[in-house]
C-alpha cells in the first residue's frame, strides 16, 4: 500500500472522529443517539471504495478499542462493544465495505451526472441498511428488546441517514468528477 492510500485512509478515519464532535442527540425510547458518524462512514466508502474505506472504518474501531474517546458524546474503550450501540458501530466495517463496493461499479459505469449521484446514494443507502441490521440484531440479542420496538425505534434513524446518504453521494459525485477531469487534463498535457 503507497503512502497516499494510507493517508486517504487516516484522513477518513480522522473526519469519522470530527464528526464525533457533533452532540449525540438521545432518544427516550431506544438506548442508541442519533450522531454524525455515521456520515463519515458513508463518506469513506462511496470516496475511497470498498477496501479502503473499510480500512478506515477498521481504524476508527481500533482507536475506539485502545480506549480513545473518538464516539460521539466522547465515548471510547471497550466498554462501547457491550454498549446498546455495539451493534451499529461494529455494522459501520460491512457498511463502508458494502458501501464501497457498490460505489465502485458505479464509478466504473457511468461518467458523472445524475446516473453516478443515484448510483452513489443507492450505495449509501444499501450501506445504511446493513448498519441498520447489524444494530437492530444487536439490541434484540443483547439488549433484549423484542424485535418490533428495536425496528420501530430504528426507524427514528431513517430519515437522518437517508440525508447523509444524499450528502455522501453528492459529495462522492464532486469529487469523481473533479478527478476524472484532472485525469483528463493530464492526458491531455
Amino acid at each position: 500500500m503507497d503512502s497516499r492510500s494510507l493517508v486517504s485512509i487516516a484522513l477518513f478515519a480522522a473526519i469519522i472522529v470530527v464528526l464525533g464532535l457533533i452532540p449525540p442527540i438521545m432518544l427516550g425510547f431506544i438506548p442508541v443517539p442519533i450522531h454524525a458518524q455515521s456520515l463519515g462512514v458513508l463518506l469513506a466508502g462511496v470516496v475511497l471504495g470498498a477496501r479502503k474505506g473499510t480500512l478506515s472504518v477498521l481504524l476508527l474501531i481500533a482507536l475506539v478499542a485502545i480506549g480513545l474517546p473518538v464516539l460521539s458524546g466522547g465515548r471510547g474503550g471497550l466498554a462501547v462493544f457491550l454498549s446498546p450501540t455495539a451493534g451499529y458501530l461494529v455494522g459501520f466495517l460491512p457498511a463502508a465495505f458494502v458501501t464501497g463496493w457498490f460505489a465502485d461499479r458505479v464509478a466504473l459505469q457511468t461518467d458523472g451526472g445524475w446516473k453516478t449521484f443515484v448510483g452513489f446514494f443507492v450505495a449509501a443507502v444499501v450501506g445504511v441498511l446493513v448498519d441498520h441490521a447489524f444494530g437492530i440484531a444487536w439490541l434484540i440479542a443483547y439488549v433484549g428488546m423484542s424485535p418490533s420496538a428495536a425496528i420501530l425505534g430504528d426507524l427514528a434513524f431513517v430519515p437522518g441517514d437517508l440525508l447523509k446518504a444524499a450528502v455522501a453521494a453528492y459529495a462522492g459525485l464532486l469529487i469523481y468528477v473533479n478527478l476524472g477531469n484532472r485525469l483528463r487534463a493530464a492526458k491531455a498535457a
